[in-house]
């Protein structure tokens, strides 16, 4: 591999979760940051001991950056973060607010979401999980109902609450909650997003020629 920043992915996914699969997150982050990087894969079908030892669960994504490696989207998010002050504020309470919504996206939000969201793929439409997301959904809008970013100004955080908010959004749970549904949609419309998402899109439809 060159000196870049590594993004290990999957070699191929089926259509469903094409646009969702996780190193969307580190796509973003570092076109946000404006560093180069490039992409490798691990197959989807035989996830053999290789990638166990790089994720032990045998998902992606994974990340090298000149021989240091991580798993996990929110620990490789925050690496990347630390490289530029458009991520991460370099220091005192402006840092540590942007920390703090990082863990609260990933430990209060996406805890929830990702479970729902497997109820209802699962064909539960109603979910005992709902009237919990609920609530979170309730103190999202209280933060965000009198500002564009979660503290201030776009951040990782933002970045990675606002992926974490798709799933249910896309599933019709944001409905209603307009403050909710413009704070994803003001996420997306950053041209770093719109550029991630359609490179990983175009990586696994490249992929199908060969299955």
């Amino acid at each position: 591999m060159s000196g870049k920043i590594t993004i290990w992915t999957f070699d191929w996914v089926p259509p469903g979760p094409r646009g969702y699969v996780r190193d969307l997150r580190l796509r973003w982050a570092l076109e946000e940051a404006g560093l180069a990087y490039d992409v490798a894969t691990v197959p989807f079908d035989d996830r053999g001991p290789d990638h166990i030892a790089r994720q032990p669960f045998g998902q992606v994504p994974f990340l090298d950056d000149n021989g240091l490696r991580l798993f996990e989207s929110g620990a490789c998010l925050l690496h990347i973060a630390g490289k530029t002050a458009a991520l991460m504020p370099e220091g005192g309470q402006a840092r540590a607010d942007v920390l703090q919504w990082v863990v609260a996206a990933l430990n209060s939000v996406e805890m929830v979401t990702v479970p729902w969201w497997f109820l209802r793929i699962s064909g539960q439409t109603e979910s005992p999980l709902t009237g919990w997301m609920e609530q979170r959904f309730d103190r999202l809008e209280a933060v965000l109902a009198d500002r564009d970013w979660l503290t201030g100004t776009f951040s990782v955080a933002d970045l990675l609450l606002s992926d974490i908010l798709r799933v249910p959004g896309d599933l019709g749970a944001l409905d209603g909650r307009d403050t909710l549904k413009d704070y994803v949609a003001r996420n997306q419309a950053r041209r770093a997003w719109q550029k991630a998402h359609a490179d990983q899109l175009a990586h696994f439809a490249a992929s199908d020629a060969t299955r």
